[in-house]
């Protein structure tokens, strides 16, 4: 699945309400199925990077060749950039699903992570990541849908800033109180082991607990 995210920039407010933005994205020609991230509470023993975006979507399109339609100077999401703070960015990447005990929903709490710099050596950082942490994470109690999305080429003419993330990651709960048990259970601790045993990394990476609605199933 190929995957549209938008992130506004943390700590600004919106001019145009979120529904507004949200009806104009899930409206988009070839959506497959589409997402709306709103800030929520939750409580991580290692981190806290602050104030959260205060809108995030996730649109995906089953082709490359359809999301860069979307996204065209006259493709229907063409005035979504309007809605948009400054420094809103945009990135086009690959979703990729990972098994988890009981993926039964609705699930409506999302812990948004992005690795924003860079790998010595990309190829190794991702394998070791792929192979290794999803099956961590889906020890987590209660989770409901791990997700990782890398990125692509892409071409499109909205007027964002393009993100060159190395990864973004989600990992989905019921509700925010369940998010924070299971961020505070031990398979956190396992996880952040992990972390340090990771291939070289250089830069930011960020964890945002979202509120999640669906645009569109």
């Amino acid at each position: 699945m190929f995957r549209y995210i938008v992130v506004a920039p943390p700590g600004v407010g919106l001019v145009t309400p979120v529904e507004e933005i949200a009806r104009v994205a899930g409206a988009a020609t070839g959506l497959v199925a589409g997402l709306v991230h709103t800030p929520a509470r939750g409580s991580d023993p290692y981190l806290d990077d602050g104030a959260p975006p205060p809108v995030a979507l996730a649109l995906d399109f089953p082709s490359i060749e359809a999301l860069e339609a979307a996204v065209a100077p006259a493709g229907t999401l063409r005035g979504l950039a309007a809605m948009l703070p400054a420094g809103t960015t945009q990135q086009a990447m690959v979703a990729r699903r990972f098994p988890v005990p009981d993926a039964r929903g609705p699930a409506a709490c999302t812990y948004l992570v992005t690795y924003e710099g860079r790998a010595e050596d990309e190829q190794a950082w991702l394998e070791y990541y792929l192979a290794h942490h999803p099956p961590i994470m889906a020890r987590f109690p209660g989770v409901r849908a791990i997700e990782i999305c890398t990125r692509v080429d892409w071409m499109g003419g909205l007027d964002l800033k393009r993100a060159r993330a190395l990864q973004r990651n989600k990992v989905v709960f019921d509700d925010a109180q369940a998010l924070t048990a299971a961020l505070n259970s031990p398979v956190r601790h396992e996880m952040r082991a992990d972390f340090h045993r990771f291939p070289p990394y250089a830069g930011p990476v960020t964890h945002f607990p979202m509120a999640t609605r669906r645009l569109r199933a």
